[in-house]
C-alpha cells in the first residue's frame, strides 16, 4: 500500500530575476545578440529574449573543457 501525502509541501522560495545583460563595447558577437534581442521583443517573443540573455551571459565564460585542461597543466 502507498502512502498518499496528505500536507502541502514548503513553497518555492525564488530570487529576483538577474539584470539583463549589456553588450560588450567592440565584441561583434554580443553586438548581434543585442540586435537579435531587441528584435525577439520587439515581436513579443520573451522566451527568445531570455534565451539571447544566457547566451550573452555565457558568451565570456572560459569552457568547462579548457577551463579543466588550465588548471591541469598548472
Amino acid at each position: 500500500m502507498t502512502t498518499r501525502q496528505t500536507t502541502m509541501a514548503e513553497p518555492v522560495d525564488l530570487g529576483l530575476p538577474l539584470d539583463e545583460p549589456q553588450p560588450r563595447a567592440g565584441c561583434d558577437v554580443c553586438g548581434a545578440l543585442a540586435e537579435q534581442r531587441a528584435a525577439a521583443r520587439a515581436s513579443g517573443d520573451h522566451s527568445k529574449v531570455s534565451d539571447l540573455n544566457v547566451e550573452m551571459r555565457n558568451h565570456h565564460k572560459p569552457k568547462r573543457a579548457a577551463a579543466r585542461r588550465t588548471a591541469t597543466a598548472s
